[in-house]
């Protein structure tokens, strides 16, 4: 479990065999590496990975063909080489929570359609054409871009378009200054949100077992089977 307020920007570099390398720059000894060890959790651009082997100045972990399907990692395989990734240790019991409960399971990627620097912040617009990642995008709701925090200003009825405002701090800290239009980023949308849907669902499932019960009975010669026990038993009552 992570906040999706990130503690430094790394390299990550492909090591070949399904393992990444992430160096964490020169203030990570004070941050992130401070008390980090193998088998601890780290969002990498969002991505919960695992810690397989610490290096002088950061770690190794492993990649699964999952991962690499559904986030942005998925460049490695085209040879990009190096690239730079925001990093954020997991949540720790007594820490601050000053984001929002980011996962690090990502549900898929979008990219940047445009950014706009205002007077008071970075006004940045996402295209988001998997309606899967879209269902969870609205407004005011918490969403996760390269495990950032941040909060949706405004989106299409959708999801497949947002907007959200980042501040100049915020943007200076992390690898979305160096997004450029038509670049991925890497989505997780709103835990809770997925709950909700999925509590609905069944509600719903369940609530058409009932419908289907009723009808069949009603269809059947046997009259009788309809009386007010049957219907609350089903709910009816």
């Amino acid at each position: 479990m992570f906040t999706g307020l990130i503690q430094t920007i790394g390299k990550l570099r492909p090591l070949g065999s399904g393992l990444v390398q992430v160096d964490c720059g020169t203030t990570a000894p004070h941050t992130i590496l401070k008390d980090l060890e193998i088998g601890d959790s780290v969002a990498v651009d969002g991505i919960c990975l695992t810690v397989t082997r610490m290096t002088h100045n950061g770690f190794v972990a492993a990649v699964s063909p999952e991962t690499l399907s559904r986030t942005t990692l998925m460049s490695l395989n085209d040879g990009s080489g190096e690239i730079q990734v925001n990093l954020e240790s997991s949540l720790r019991v007594g820490s601050k929570l000053g984001g929002h409960f980011v996962t690090g399971h990502i549900d898929g990627t979008g990219y940047l359609e445009s950014s706009v620097q205002t007077e008071i912040a970075w006004e940045m617009s996402f295209q988001v054409p998997d309606g899967r990642i879209a269902r969870y995008i609205v407004p005011k709701g918490s969403i996760s871009i390269n495990g950032v925090s941040l909060t949706v200003a405004s989106c299409n009825s959708s999801g497949s378009w947002f907007k959200v405002a980042v501040i100049p701090l915020t943007y200076s800290e992390t690898n979305l200054q160096h997004l450029q239009p038509g670049s991925p980023v890497n989505l997780e949308g709103d835990v809770l949100g997925k709950y909700v849907e999925k509590f609905l669902r069944l509600g719903n499932d369940q609530h058409q077992s009932v419908v289907s019960k009723l009808e069949i009975t009603l269809r059947s010669p046997d009259l009788d089977a309809i009386t007010p026990s049957f219907l609350a038993d089903h709910g009816y009552l």
